[in-house]
């Protein structure tokens, strides 16, 4: 396994010479870290701050990118049902939820839930690659 090389700020350097979906996870996982960087320390508050002209918070940003992680590992890729808490969401109803309900999340909750997520979109990767069945 070749050595992954990180930036100046910690980010795992995505391949420049690997395959395609080597390429693709390694320059998710530098997004991954990017956004994790950007929200280390913060206070709720802080993850809360809407900066002109967009009502999007840090918060948001982590509570949706979680639903991501989710509608794309666990949904497309093992193809498992959504967890909670998108299972019970009606986004027909309210398109924006997981944006503005964060508002009401504590930091500590929306890491957690985001570090959750990322992890198991790594894991549904490594077991696909594996060449694990998913059912459809």
């Amino acid at each position: 396994m070749a050595e992954v090389m990180v930036d100046e700020y910690g980010r795992p350097e995505p391949p420049y010479a690997g395959g395609e979906v080597a390429t693709l996870l390694g320059f998710l996982d530098y997004q991954r870290a990017t956004l994790e960087r950007k929200c280390r320390g913060l206070s709720d508050e802080q993850l809360r701050v809407a900066l002109r002209p967009s009502p999007m918070t840090l918060g948001g940003l982590l509570k949706h990118l979680a639903c991501v992680e989710d509608s794309w590992f666990t949904d497309v890729v093992a193809g498992e049902p959504l967890p909670e808490p998108w299972a019970s969401v009606d986004f027909e109803a309210d398109p924006e939820w997981d944006w503005h309900t964060a508002a009401s999340d504590s930091g500590e909750y929306l890491r957690a839930l985001w570090t959750e997520r990322v992890n198991r979109s790594r894991a549904s990767c490594r077991h696909s690659s594996a060449g694990v069945k998913r059912r459809r």
